[in-house]
């Protein structure tokens, strides 16, 4: 009887299976015909096939123990005078097309689909329509196609709305909280900004000794444990942050309104207050609940600006802050911190959703400053209230490996010690390739080797901060487990227990729930890139070269970073062979290489919205 393992499974594009297992170093490969069914990411049994002398271990799945998804997006596909339908799913690793039986969605629309019956592998699977999403190639239909496809929420339910609009006629009782409404108080943060999480204080003690106060919205106070608002937040866990909208993790009248910290409006919060020198030591802690009222909003521009000329409102508290994020900042980076300044991509759509440029936001010191104090008070919370943590690990050594080939190939040279990576040799390299070429590639390429941060209520300490302990505190309006923190420091606070036992589930759900997020985020990205691009055919540009493959080379345009193939049946002005070892096709005749880095001219010749694919091709001299 042949041995049995048991493992997750990831399908690849053509329909492959790899399925992870503890008990083998190499994934176990199963072909197409005998995948019985599963789907990528599914919990499966796998029946082993004796293992063929240098070839990989094969096997068959023989029992889906735990699917992960039965819901997919895709476009309808129907013929004439037919009630049944299929729906062709979005997600290439689903490998099959999925029955619908009873149809009433128009033909090349899009729609959500549940698989309600798949036994016979040599049947579709049957399902039924769950949403009509719109009109395939509508900038809503494929935004909302981008996160449902996740199985991310978009709309709230009725109940939940009205949990919400309820809460706002509560009156808080603010007896029982320390008053800080006298307090210079500020928020720093986007122009787009619609929800304020977070707000600083700042009051002079004496000569070299301030009270600062981080002020973080009291969602807790609102939104009460076992509520229908409570069990949606801990489904969505993270408010989503799209192109061309953020969909939010609580109704919009708590998000933007009663728990939102406004100009002008007295607000309760939760705070950490320190008494802290201007070098960043620091002389006293205080957690507690609090009633603020913040006498100025701030863009991160606004508040820059007076700080470069040195004259505006609260011009003494801004530069204060700004020399304690400044020692700040220096301690981190002594320490080993990871300094990675955010290159995230925007667009200027126009009143149809499509993009008409695309663009960096300035980057301030001012976002410096706002992101060292939160991680002040993050720190002090975690090393105060030992609960839920934020964990990051080090990079795994294969990782490196990798890491470190593709880095050597682009003639970069980065000192490891025992196989490690450290952080002080990630910032020297970033520091390097500032304002070159291939500095968003190399960023992508080091951030793709990082483990991924995840919350646990184990402490494994936080690499890319350099921290023992760090814990998300500050963001309760977008992020779930912040609003949790609330709830447990302030059971600690009053004394009573807390068994962080009963917050690992919770802690490994919002973990997987971050990484769809984050997809979707990626997604929609890609999806402008591919549609701003697309009105582009037939121009020439300059690219990197990302990627080298035998079957030809991806490039990444220097400017909008949309990824696209250069095809080796496109390269007719000689006969290209892969050279693997150094990343590189080279002409047999006239040994012309193609090498990965290169900058080189690109000319853009097609693509497909749906799948985001670019096609370049080399411009003929």
């Amino acid at each position: 009887m042949a041995k049995t393992v048991k493992g997750i499974i990831s399908i690849s594009s053509i329909g492959t299976g790899y399925v992870r297992s503890e008990e083998f170093e190499e994934d176990i490969k199963i072909e197409a015909s005998f995948l019985n069914t599963a789907l990528h990411n599914d919990e499966v049994s796998v029946a082993l096939f004796p293992k063929k002398k240098g070839e990989k271990q094969q096997g068959e799945v023989v029992n889906i123990i735990k699917r992960a998804k039965k819901r997919f997006v895709g476009v309808i596909e129907k013929k004439k005078n037919k009630k049944y339908a299929f729906l062709v799913p979005d997600d290439k690793r689903m490998y099959v097309d999925i029955f619908l039986p009873k149809n009433r969605v128009k033909n090349k629309s899009k729609a959500l689909v549940e698989i309600v019956n798949w036994k016979d592998k040599k049947k579709n699977p049957e399902g039924k329509v769950i949403k009509t999403i719109g009109k395939k190639g509508e900038n809503d239909t494929e935004i909302n196609s981008i996160v449902l496809e996740k199985g991310l929420s978009i709309d709230f339910p009725g109940k939940v709305e009205k949990e919400a609009k309820d809460l706002k006629k509560k009156i808080t009782d603010t007896k029982n909280r320390k008053d800080f409404s006298n307090a210079v108080t500020f928020t720093i943060d986007p122009e787009d900004a619609k929800d304020f999480d977070d707000a600083l204080s700042v009051r002079k003690i004496e000569d070299d000794l301030y009270e600062v106060g981080v002020h973080i919205a009291d969602v807790s106070n609102y939104v009460k444990e076992k509520t229908e608002l409570d069990k949606e937040a801990q489904k969505r866990a993270f408010s989503i942050y799209l192109v061309d909208r953020t969909i939010p993790m609580l109704p919009e009248v708590l998000s933007n309104d009663i728990c939102s910290l406004k100009e002008k409006e007295e607000r309760v919060a939760f705070s950490a207050v320190f008494k802290i020198k201007k070098n960043g030591d620091i002389v006293e802690r205080w957690f507690g609940e609090t009633v603020i009222f913040s006498d100025k909003r701030f863009t991160y521009k606004e508040a820059q600006e007076v700080l470069d000329k040195k004259k505006g409102k609260f011009l003494k508290e801004l530069s204060f802050l700004a020399e304690i994020a400044k020692n700040l900042r220096k301690e981190r980076i002594k320490n080993g911190a990871l300094m990675i300044e955010d290159d995230e991509l925007f667009f200027k759509l126009d009143h149809d959703g499509r993009p008409i440029s695309v663009y960096r936001k300035e980057h301030f010191f001012t976002h410096n400053l706002v992101e060292e104090l939160m991680i002040l008070a993050n720190r002090e919370v975690a090393k105060r209230f030992k609960t839920l943590y934020r964990v990051h690990d080090k990079p795994d050594k294969e990782t490196i490996d990798n890491l470190l080939t593709f880095l050597s190939n682009l003639g970069y040279k980065v000192r490891v010690e025992k196989k490690d990576i450290s952080s002080t040799e990630i910032n020297k390299l970033f520091k390097d390739i500032k304002g070159k070429n291939e500095e968003f590639l190399v960023k992508s390429a080091v951030l793709r080797s990082m483990a991924k941060a995840e919350y646990s209520i184990k402490n494994k300490k936080h690499f890319g901060l350099a921290l023992d302990e760090y814990m998300h505190f500050t963001s309760p309006i977008r992020r779930y487990a912040d609003l949790l923190m609330h709830r447990i420091v302030k059971k600690k606070l009053r004394g009573e227990k807390t068994n962080p036992k009963r917050y690992e589930d919770v802690a490994r759900e919002i973990s997987f729930r971050e990484l769809d997020v984050l997809d979707a985020e990626r997604n929609s990205i890609a999806y402008k890139q591919v549609e701003y691009m697309l009105n582009k055919v037939g121009e020439e540009f300059d690219a990197i070269i990302a990627g080298v493959t035998n079957f030809g080379f991806f490039v990444q345009e220097i400017e909008t970073k949309a990824e696209g193939m250069v095809s080796i049946r496109d390269m007719d002005d000689d006969y290209y062979i892969f050279d693997e070892e150094n990343y590189s096709l080279i002409g047999t005749r006239k040994r012309k290489r193609y090498s990965l880095g290169d900058k080189i001219r690109v000319r853009l010749v097609g693509g497909n919205i749906e799948t985001r694919q670019l096609d370049f091709t080399i411009p003929k001299k």
